[in-house]
């Protein structure tokens, strides 16, 4: 070898601007929040969305890196949360001199010695099977909850209280704005690690695996060995976000290991984007406004939310990071200006097309569970008759001609859209010529 081949050097890359600006401003607002919505209410939906964004996070390690469909996520989450109200409880005892601030860590170990036991036999298979496995083992933790009350707490779940042991700088978690700023440190902190295990080998070799795994087969490695350490590390992450609503609540029950529970993990990772990182971080979002807001303003939210979830499939089958994705690459070429016409079109015909739905949707509901108390109801302002043949005459009317104007404003866009990708792919060529 020669002399000058055994020198070392070093190789400088250049700093990724991009990345730093884009989780500095995700600490931002993740700081100044609380700051700006002032109110209890509002530092307990910043609070669960906090906790939302890990666990949907930590799904999306199995759906959307690993290309595992888990219908049984919620145990993960669901027993970090229990062996965290129990750590607690045992913390308020005076049993273990363990700070508050760390049980969240509890929760996650506890998780990933579960993932341990029960993810060598889950992984075992890929696809159908694996959900089919996923659920059945999410089935037996929830049977299991009300079959042991003396760990799961039966139908009443177990209660803790956070105000407890050492109070560091007069910290007691007491109120909701010092145990949200503790969320916060834990989602900025669990996400930078879950971002980087994507970076990771064993990251890169879970995207393989999902897409190819014959081959990854064929190059030597064992794809259930890999299916197995994701799944444990997306186990971690859950439970850490199930000891952070452990906290957040003070009391834990067995609807937090239940198949709606992994539902609700699967649905709202989808409509956020599953192919895109920060897509879970939409969906949780997503997903607290559903819960919160949405499940306050009208009994029938579940039957909108499958709805929006229904037309997202048909439409937009990448979730909400897709369309922000494509729209900011037809921005970066300077053709966004040329569609705002169009968008501002299809939003307000969607929006009559809704309209007329709800009026519909909240008409049957009041016949079906308020028929007591008379025939009319009160929606957005409007006076309507369940009962009354111009109520229904005049909500299908408006959802006809909505759907109808909505069609030609849709058909309009899609001829624009495929002008602009034409001509992106065009600038993308001469670019490349030069």
């Amino acid at each position: 070898m020669s002399k000058s081949m055994s020198k070392p050097f070093h190789e400088f890359k250049p700093l990724n601007v991009g990345r730093f600006v884009v989780w500095s401003l995700f600490a931002l607002v993740l700081a100044v929040a609380p700051l700006v919505f002032t109110n209890s209410l509002s530092h307990t939906i910043l609070s669960q969305m906090g906790i939302g964004i890990i666990v949907c996070l930590s799904y999306n390690i199995l759906l959307g890196h690993g290309g595992m469909l888990s219908f049984g996520h919620a145990v993960y989450s669901g027993m970090g949360s229990f062996l965290a109200i129990h750590t607690l409880n045992l913390v308020t005892k005076g049993a273990i001199p363990l700070p508050v601030s760390l049980i969240p860590i509890v929760g996650g170990v506890a998780s990933m010695v579960v993932a341990v036991m029960l993810g060598w036999v889950t992984t075992k298979k890929s696809g159908t099977t694996f959900a089919m496995i996923t659920l059945g083992v999410g089935e037996l933790i929830w049977a299991m909850s009300l079959m042991f009350p003396e760990f799961f707490g039966g139908e009443g779940g177990i209660s803790g209280n956070r105000v407890t042991g050492a109070k560091p700088l007069g910290i007691t978690y007491g109120p909701q704005i010092q145990l949200y700023y503790l969320i916060a440190v834990y989602t900025i902190v669990c996400t930078a690690l879950m971002f980087a295990f994507t970076r990771t080998p064993l990251g890169r070799m879970l995207n393989a695996v999902r897409d190819n795994p014959e081959r990854v087969e064929f190059v030597g490695y064992d794809t259930q060995k890999i299916r197995y350490f994701a799944f444990i590390v997306a186990a971690f992450f859950a439970g850490i976000s199930g000891g952070l609503a452990a906290l957040n609540f003070e009391i834990v029950t067995s609807e937090v290991v239940s198949g709606y529970r992994s539902g609700a993990y699967l649905l709202f990772t989808f409509l956020g984007g599953a192919t895109f990182f920060f897509g879970p971080i939409i969906g949780a979002i997503l997903m607290v406004l559903a819960f919160v807001l949405l499940s306050e303003f009208t009994k029938a939210w579940l039957l909108y939310l499958g709805l929006i979830f229904l037309f997202m499939v048909m439409y937009a089958p990448g979730g909400v990071a897709s369309l922000i994705m494509m729209n900011l690459r037809v921005a970066l070429f300077g053709h966004l200006r040329k569609l705002w016409v169009s968008y501002l079109a299809l939003a307000l015909t969607a929006m009559v097309v809704l309209l007329g739905a709800a009026c519909m949707i909240e008409m049957i509901y009041h016949l079906q569970l308020n028929a007591a108390l008379g025939s009319e109801l009160k929606f957005l302002g409007v006076l309507l008759d369940s009962k009354g043949l111009n109520s229904w005459f005049g909500s299908v009317f408006v959802m006809l001609t909505g759907l109808g104007l909505f069609e030609v404003c849709r058909r309009q866009f899609a001829i624009e859209w495929s002008e602009i990708q034409e001509d992106i792919e065009k600038e993308i060529k001469r670019r490349e010529a030069l």
